[in-house]
């Protein structure tokens, strides 16, 4: 493992037990899931490790320190294409031919069966 400096995170939310509280993480112990942030605090005997899931309705703000701000911007773009691509394959289901059924509507012949009467 390399001895990368990923930054520092500052989150602030609202916690029913200790009111507003102001957290300072390593970026690599945060992220953003699920409408959740999700804050590594602690490893417990067995070394796993403990993780406070905060909803986003409960955060004020995260403010993250980051090296390049525009790898930043390109690793959430590539996190925003990913959930398009999941999604797509879920609604139209996975498979090659995915892409042909969504290129031309298929059309089907219907006769009136009012005209044989």
């Amino acid at each position: 493992m390399t001895d990368t400096d990923l930054g520092t995170a500052v989150i602030v939310y609202d916690d029913p037990d200790e009111g507003t509280v102001e957290k300072r993480v390593e970026n690599e112990n945060i992220a953003y899931f699920q409408d959740h942030w999700i804050v590594k605090l602690d490893e417990d005997a067995g070394g796993n490790d403990v993780v406070r899931r905060i909803p986003i309705q409960r955060v004020h703000y995260v403010e993250r320190s980051v090296e390049e701000f525009e790898t930043e911007v390109k690793t959430l773009r590539n996190q925003v294409e990913s959930f398009a691509k999941n999604l797509q394959s879920s609604l139209l289901g996975g498979g090659d031919d995915a892409d042909a059924r969504t290129e031309e509507p298929q059309r089907i012949e219907v006769e009136d069966d009012r005209s044989s009467k």
